[in-house]
């Protein structure tokens, strides 16, 4: 985990036929009106979340919220013949040293307990806060109480609609999930250098296909991951990030390698010369909070639909990067919140890294960015 290590790669990320600093005239520019197939691709998702003619549905989501896809849920609610209502909360004032970008971990209730308690209360909630409420600490709440949680990311409809779930996604995920809470240990390596090990004892696993059906059950469209939540002190090794891996909180495909130490799940150093290395350290250490420096989530991708490249294909704006988070063989590996180790945290790195090899019990579920076998 040297300098020498991450040095040595080509020195030029136009290999990858990626302009790292595109301006924003360079990228197409998205409207934002309302579309009538957009209104049918929400309510085909919808239909897939068993919501049913007459059900009342909550539509939660704050001030600063992105206004089409909360009316685009709203007026496929009512193409269901279901309910839906509005719960808008003002976003709340920004206590963080920095900017909080790409967390699942929406701070925006704030608490509430009628906010709280409505959500609870019913049986589907659509969740279109600006962070999402994967790592909110209400969640567990609102889920104990029976509601589903159907997250949709903060993206232009564009690539909602372009990554709407499919059932062979579903059967795909579920299997992934079903060998990963099968597994004691995931080991993580790669050409590049990484060599990093995951004890899975009392961790939670777990994965998302892009709807949900069940009560007490989230997940978030566009879907295709299988992750877990590490119980505390379970990671460690090595972790490089190489030229065109990805940083999410930035938006930004990597110039310049980056090595990761990670011990007892914190990491513990960050080697590597350019600037994408200076901008995690820099970004860290603004946190003054060390659970900003633990693990978060660690899996893979499972979407055949999504891509690596599409970052390029959208101005900052439109684009959150979920898409990213799940491209088929990607390895995910995430900073920050992690309620199975006890951590709450609003800082938050989610890193989207090519070319691993995933192993599961030493079976090998990814081999150098590809999926294996039956998840193929």
């Amino acid at each position: 985990c040297s300098n020498k290590i991450v040095m040595e790669y080509p020195s030029s990320a136009d290999q990858y036929g990626i302009n790292i600093g595109q301006k924003k005239s360079e990228v197409a520019m998205l409207q934002e009106r309302i579309e009538g197939k957009w209104i049918d691709c929400f309510a085909r998702v919808f239909i897939k979340c068993k919501v049913g003619k007459g059900e009342a549905v909550a539509i939660l989501s704050e001030s600063q919220s992105r206004a089409i896809n909360v009316q685009l849920a709203e007026l496929a609610l009512h193409q269901l013949g279901a309910l839906p209502f509005h719960i808008v909360i003002p976003t709340p004032t920004q206590a963080a040293p920095v900017p909080v970008r790409s967390t699942g971990s929406s701070d925006v209730i704030q608490n509430i307990r009628p906010v709280v308690r409505a959500l609870a209360n019913t049986t589907m909630v659509v969740d279109c806060t600006v962070e999402g409420l994967l790592h909110a600490p209400e969640l567990p709440e609102i889920l104990k109480g029976g509601a589903r949680v159907l997250m949709i990311s903060n993206e232009h409809p564009e690539a909602l609609e372009r990554l709407a779930p499919n059932d062979t996604l579903e059967q795909k995920v579920k299997l992934g999930m079903k060998m990963l809470r099968g597994a004691k240990t995931m080991k993580i390596t790669s050409r590049a250098g990484s060599d990093m090990s995951v004890n899975l004892e009392g961790a939670i696993a777990g994965g998302g296909w892009g709807w949900v059906t069940r009560p007490g059950i989230m997940s978030h469209w566009p879907g295709g991951l299988c992750l877990c939540f590490p119980a505390s002190g379970k990671v460690n090794g090595t972790l490089v990030l190489d030229r065109g891996d990805v940083n999410l909180t930035f938006k930004r495909y990597l110039e310049t390698p980056i090595c990761l130490t990670i011990e007892d799940d914190y990491v513990t150093a960050i080697e590597g010369d350019g600037v994408d290395a200076d901008l995690m350290r820099s970004y860290f250490s603004a946190w003054k909070d060390r659970d900003a420096y633990a693990t978060s989530h660690v899996g893979w991708g499972m979407n055949q639909g999504a891509r690596w490249d599409a970052m390029t294909m959208y101005d900052r704006k439109d684009f959150n990067g979920t898409e990213l988070r799940a491209f088929a063989g990607n390895v995910v590996y995430s900073t920050g919140a992690n309620e199975v180790a006890g951590r709450q945290t609003l800082g938050h790195f989610d890193l989207p890294i090519r070319n691993c090899t995933v192993e599961l019990d030493n079976q090998a579920v990814v081999k150098n960015g590809v999926l294996q076998g039956e998840l193929a």
